[in-house]
């Protein structure tokens, strides 16, 4: 019982972080974990735990919570018809593939490392929402069959290792070659399914063995962390996907830019000077 009551206050900061994690996730088509990611560092860094355990309990934790987060965007997206099968088709076998790869491989990868990938993708991000550099960078690309098998494997990749759903990389990606805007945001809401899922399964068992882990883990992934998460996660994705189909999220990108670049500004210099 007292350890539950030691879990409380982490768990109310935890299911607003899910809150916004879940808005996000059904706005702009991100899986929520480039919010959650970074919340969750600066709890479990309050709370105590070893600094070579918080981003990857952290990223894994994120990870296991897009899985319902990506369904129920899904679903909603899905129901206004935004959700291309052609596309999930061609995305989903290299993302998944690429992805527990990376779930995998992360054990291998030390917190400095971790944190450098978040960091800097948060920068690109951050730039490439309100500048199209990725359009730009992509312009001369066709959008063949392996243009796209390709792009999904590296979105796979670096997503699973940030802790994120790959939304605001893929959405960019799809849309850069030839996808309508509202198809690649539903899109992206059920690849990034494909992405968490099996990158969570990776960080479980490159975790498994791993010491001094948070009470109630699996490998990397914190039960209670993801419990608490979710709650707020999956109820709020589809508050997000019905905003998307009504208002232009320009100034909400502009201000996720912001936030992306203090984010990413902070895990490098934590990377680098502890």
């Amino acid at each position: 019982m007292n350890q539950l009551m030691e879990l409380a206050p982490m768990a109310l900061w935890l299911v607003g972080a899910g809150v916004a994690g879940g808005l996000m996730a059904g706005l702009l088509g991100v899986g929520g974990g480039i919010i959650m990611v970074p919340v969750m560092a600066t709890i479990f860094q309050l709370m105590g735990m070893p600094n070579e355990l918080i981003m990857h309990v952290a990223v894994a934790t994120s990870l296991a919570v897009i899985v319902p987060t990506g369904l129920s965007s899904a679903r909603s997206h899905a129901k206004r018809g935004a959700v291309s099968k052609d596309l999930l088709l061609l995305w989903a076998p290299a993302m998944v593939v690429a992805s527990f790869i990376g779930g995998i491989s992360a054990g291998f990868y030390s917190a400095f490392v971790l944190r450098i990938i978040f960091g800097v993708m948060a920068f690109f991000i951050a730039v490439n929402s309100v500048v199209p550099l990725q359009k730009k960078l992509m312009s001369g690309l066709s959008a063949s069959p392996i243009t796209h098998r390709m792009s999904a494997a590296f979105i796979g990749y670096v997503s699973s290792l940030m802790g994120i759903g790959g939304g605001s990389l893929s959405v960019p990606t799809m849309t850069a070659l030839g996808t309508p805007v509202h198809t690649a945001v539903g899109t992206s809401s059920a690849l990034g399914v494909f992405i968490a899922l099996p990158a969570a399964i990776g960080f479980v068992i490159s975790g498994w063995n791993v010491a001094d882990l948070p009470q109630f883990s699996l490998g990397y992934l914190s039960l209670p962390a993801m419990a608490s998460l979710a709650i707020g996660a999956i109820l709020f994705a589809p508050v997000g996907a019905f905003i998307a189909h009504k208002l232009s999220a320009t100034l909400l990108k502009r201000v996720l830019a912001v936030y992306l670049l203090i984010v990413g500004t902070r895990m490098i210099i934590q990377a680098l000077f502890g």
